[in-house]
């Protein structure tokens, strides 16, 4: 049996601080990215804000946002 952890709940008379969410990284056809597991890539097309596109030479795939292991160059 899996459990799923759900996202603690941020009290606002906690002494800590807020979790702090970033937005997703926006991309735009034709730049060139990199990802952890794939390498060296160039977006080849956009669903906004859902998923990219991605060519990485040998193979193609498609990133969900929020796009956590891939980084604009």
């Amino acid at each position: 049996m899996t459990t799923s952890a759900a996202p603690k709940r941020y009290l606002p008379t906690s002494p800590f601080k807020a979790p702090v969410t970033l937005p997703p990284e926006q991309f735009a056809v034709g730049d060139q990215v990199t990802h952890d597991v794939y390498g060296l890539g160039r977006v080849i097309g956009l669903e906004d804000g859902i998923a990219v596109l991605v060519d990485f030479g040998s193979l193609r795939e498609r990133i969900l946002s929020p796009y956590a292991k891939m980084t604009k160059l």
